[in-house]
């Protein structure tokens, strides 16, 4: 067996999960390639919503969809993650987080522990049993670290009966290396 990379294998649990006509989120749209992904899986019948606080992302993620004609199955918000219980209501399938700045942007503009962790807790009273949340984790900036411990700390406090909690990185890499947390729903919370 080969490792996959952090975002080879972030994409295969995502694959793993997403069957066509679900309903999906990218909490952070970024570029648009992991909610163009994602519109691949869920399929003409499905749906994505893609959430970031920064028009330039927004801009970035429509030219991308446009240009793969897939427009029509986005809705595409321009609004912090934590604030997506306002948007969705229907159950949804899986999740992807990357978080940290948007690269090629203003690095002062961050994800945060507080919004993220207010994000998955919405998520997971959306999440039908058996979907899954994948953050990939980027904390080499500054606020990075300070995001990276304060999820860690959250994700290790759910109840190992209601999701499943895994981390997948590589320990011997340099300079901060990016690393993934995902959640897999088990049951429903009473």
């Amino acid at each position: 067996m080969k490792l996959k990379r952090i975002l080879p294998f972030a994409r295969e649990l995502l694959l793993s999960t997403v069957e066509s006509g679900d309903i999906v989120v990218d909490a952070t749209a970024g570029n648009g390639y992991d909610t163009l992904f994602l519109t691949e899986l869920v399929g003409k019948h499905g749906h994505v919503y893609a959430f970031d606080i920064q028009a330039e992302a927004i801009q970035a993620t429509t030219k991308r969809l446009e240009e793969a004609n897939k427009l029509d199955i986005a809705t595409l918000i321009q609004d912090g993650h934590e604030n997506l219980h306002l948007y969705i209501q229907q159950e949804i399938s899986a999740a992807i987080f990357n978080l940290g700045y948007l690269p090629g942007s203003n690095h002062e503009i961050i994800t945060t522990g507080d919004s993220t962790q207010q994000a998955i807790e919405s998520l997971l009273q959306l999440l039908k049993v058996g979907g899954i949340i994948v953050l990939v984790v980027y904390h080499g900036h500054l606020g990075g670290k300070e995001e990276k411990d304060s999820i860690l700390r959250y994700v290790q406090s759910l109840s190992q009966s209601f999701v499943h909690v895994l981390s997948y990185q590589f320990l011997n890499q340099q300079n901060d290396p990016p690393f993934i947390i995902a959640i897999e729903k088990m049951k429903d919370q009473k």
